[in-house]
């Protein structure tokens, strides 16, 4: 039996702060209001606040100015494409998929995940990691991330390559319905030396990191793929008409 889990408090109070912006009652170019006057506002404390205001830096609704205190951007940009990597990271098959599978594992997700798939911010998700290569180097490291809920006892736990693309295989075995996939990319310095070492980079080197959160036509997240290219050989590139 599946059982609804309420998100962390820093969760909800992000998810209240970039409702109000949506609403434009935080304007894109304005400051919000204060860590004391959100600690006030609704009784949570000091770290909860300052935790929920750095997922919101980290997902580009509020940057820090010098001098100026935390900023409203405005909701981030979304760029359309055709031929989307979420699409095509959903399509693919591990088993036909020059690579290797990582790992398979229990883990608490960073909160980046946690926030996307709504999950407590002390439970486990499961994770598949998996590493494209292109000849013989590493091109793009994908860790999957999916709810216990929906993993448990299901083939995602076996350490054996998938033979449908993740989409056809939730739609298939678990009748989920997924109608969009939201891409958030940014870079960021690798989470740990696993994944610098996977990718054959130093600790210290930012990489590409593409997040694509499959979603139903209600917006439930069910499923999420965190890929990081090394940022040095990589990039994305989009081709559009000027009007």
């Amino acid at each position: 039996m599946a059982y609804e889990v309420e998100a962390p408090k820093y969760v909800r109070l992000a998810q209240t702060v970039q409702g109000r912006i949506e609403a434009g009652t935080y304007p894109a170019g304005t400051r919000v209001p204060s860590e004391n006057q959100l600690v006030q506002e609704f009784g949570m404390s000091r770290p909860t606040v300052v935790r929920a205001l750095e997922l919101l830096k980290r997902d580009g609704w509020l940057e820090s100015r010098q001098g100026f205190g935390t900023i409203v951007r405005g909701r981030p940009t979304v760029i359309e494409r055709t031929d989307s990597r979420g699409r095509h990271t959903l399509m693919r098959k591990e088993s036909e998929t020059p690579g290797r599978l990582i790992s398979v594992e229990q883990v608490r997700p960073p909160a980046r995940v946690a926030s996307a798939l709504k999950s407590p911010e002390q439970a486990e998700v499961l994770r598949r990691r998996f590493l494209v290569e292109e000849d013989g180097e590493a091109a793009e490291l994908v860790s999957s991330y999916f709810p216990l809920s929906l993993a448990s006892g299901s083939e995602l736990e076996l350490f054996e390559p998938l033979h449908l693309g993740l989409r056809e295989y939730l739609e298939a075995r678990h009748r989920v319905r997924l109608d969009y996939v939201t891409e958030q990319v940014s870079a960021r310095i690798p989470d740990d030396a696993a994944e610098a070492e996977l990718l054959g980079l130093p600790a210290s080197v930012p990489t590409l990191a593409i997040l694509l959160t499959a979603r139903d036509a209600s917006g439930h997240a069910y499923q999420l793929n965190d890929v990081l290219l090394p940022a040095g050989a990589r990039g994305l590139e989009t081709t559009y008409r000027l009007d």
